[in-house]
């Protein structure tokens, strides 16, 4: 099929259905997507999860990759080997970019390549973005903490901030906007990404600069909200606050942001001042926006939307008029539920049950009741707070929780124990073990964003053969059977006569 050819016909002939079971296509690899998928392991279907990332992402964790703690392997493990064996799954790579509800297929594509899936039952764990609330183009100078591709991006900036400025005081150059570093919502990740951005300028860093230093560096929170961590209350938010600012974190409250650029931002207040700050290393941590097949969804059912793009569902979590579609996770709108991985663990476990228990004849569960586990926080080494029930929960306490927790939700043994040790070696002493960065990592996403279609522009379309590759290989056999030759008859380092 024709790169972007979307006619019915085309489609109806194209259709990839696996066998004459009962077909589950499930959209997405996150929380929701893995759950879903592993818990019909025992049910008699074939599950196909259809998702744009080989990868299941551990989001929560994903400022520590920003920040050196962990690698990106050991927070996204491949989805293919976390599913291995179980042989009733099938994954493919694909951004679902089209849902039929009618005729109950899904339309994904990948480089140009598209692949239509037909379904008996469908399971949406799609997931959410970043929201900059209108202002997209402040995404070019603030990357946001929803992708390993972001988070290496910040990587680079952050580190490569400091080398700048250790640059720029040797040619004589003021530093200030170079140390100076502004994450933009103070809700759990604004947090953690805050202290540790903090510990790493005052702690870890302070000895490996000559010309600079670091715990000169100017670290600030800025929130439009009128305090820290809002879900957690009042008490654990003025707590979370003062030990933010204990590490010499600056908190800005009530404070919008209005203007992104290269070189800082722009914020306002309630009573109509502005303030700008000048600093090349800006993280937007403020506002999600669900899944575009939100909106696909919403015009085939009638279904509203919310104003982050979250689908109303029903009781159950199915579509209005449509029984065989879930929708789970960050893109429903239920019941004032979180956007948290407990509501997408949940629910994507409650949509496997009812297609498990529709097949095998049995009563419906009844509407999807959430359990909430709680919420926790990190603000640095040593320091967290924790909301379980009725329990509010500070200090090393929560922290040592916190710990505990993340490590349960890690997925693979082995991943757990890499976590164990480099987490021994950045809060028990002082390092981090990926600092890595390079250009391509700062750099790649905005190249990327100038072509047309992304990278489907820079490679060839689907049964395309392209001359200039072919002479190309040409040269290559050519130049290796030369090289072939060179050695068979001992010329190497033989004097070439003129």
């Amino acid at each position: 099929m024709a790169a972007g050819d979307n006619t019915p016909e085309t489609a109806e002939r194209s259709v990839a259905r696996r066998s004459d079971r009962h077909q589950v296509v499930v959209i997405g690899s996150g929380f929701g997507g893995l759950f879903g998928t592993k818990a019909l392991r025992r049910s008699d279907v074939d599950v196909t999860m259809i998702a744009k990332t080989t990868h299941h992402l551990f989001q929560p964790l994903l400022y520590q990759v920003a920040t050196g703690i962990l690698s990106e392997g050991e927070i996204a493990p491949p989805t293919r080997e976390v599913l291995a064996g179980q042989d009733n799954a099938h994954v493919l790579l694909g951004e679902v970019t089209g849902i039929d509800l009618d005729k109950r297929v899904v339309t994904s594509q990948v480089l140009g390549r598209e692949l239509v899936t037909s379904y008996d039952s469908l399971i949406v764990a799609a997931g959410a973005g970043q929201s900059y609330f209108g202002n997209d183009h402040f995404a070019e100078f603030a990357p946001g903490m929803k992708s390993i591709d972001d988070a290496l991006e910040l990587r680079g900036r952050i580190f490569g901030a400091f080398e700048l400025a250790e640059l720029a005081a040797a040619r004589g150059e003021p530093t200030d906007h170079l140390l100076t570093f502004v994450v933009v919502g103070a809700g759990p990740t604004g947090v953690e990404m805050a202290g540790q951005i903090a510990e790493l300028a005052h702690r870890t860093l302070k000895d490996d600069f000559r010309l600079i230093s670091t715990r000169h560096a100017r670290v600030i929170l800025v929130d439009a909200a009128p305090q820290v961590l809002p879900p957690f209350g009042a008490k654990l938010g003025a707590w979370t606050k003062e030990k933010l600012e204990g590490l010499g974190v600056e908190v800005l409250l009530g404070a919008l942001v209005s203007e992104v650029d290269e070189r800082g931002l722009v914020v306002k207040y309630k009573d109509g001042s502005s303030q700008r700050i000048d600093a090349i290393a800006k993280v937007w941590a403020a506002g999600v926006q669900a899944s575009p097949l939100g909106r696909i969804l919403s015009e085939q059912t009638g279904a509203p939307l919310d104003r982050a793009g979250r689908i109303a569902v029903n009781p159950d979590l199915t579509l209005p008029g449509y029984p065989e579609v879930f929708v789970v996770g960050d893109m429903i709108s239920l019941d004032n539920l979180p956007g948290v991985a407990q509501v997408a663990i949940q629910g994507a476990k409650y949509a496997a049950n009812e297609i498990d228990g529709r097949l095998k004849g049995k009563p419906s569960q009844g509407p999807f009741k959430y359990f909430d586990k709680g919420s926790m926080a990190i603000i640095s080494r040593f320091r967290a707070v924790a909301m379980v029930g009725k329990m509010r929960l500070t200090g090393v306490l929560a922290w040592l929780m916190w710990l505990v927790v993340h490590l349960f939700y890690l997925t693979g043994f082995k991943n757990r124990v890499t976590a164990v040790l480099r987490w021994a070696v950045s809060f028990l002493g002082r390092g981090r073990s990926e600092r890595t960065s390079t250009e391509q990592q700062i750099f790649a996403r905005q190249a990327l964003s100038r072509l047309s279609r992304g990278a489907t522009d820079l490679v060839s379309e689907p049964g395309e053969y392209d001359d200039a590759a072919e002479r190309r290989r040409a040269e290559l056999e050519q130049q290796a059977a030369e090289e072939a030759r060179l050695s068979d008859e001992n010329k190497r380092g033989v004097k070439i006569e003129s």
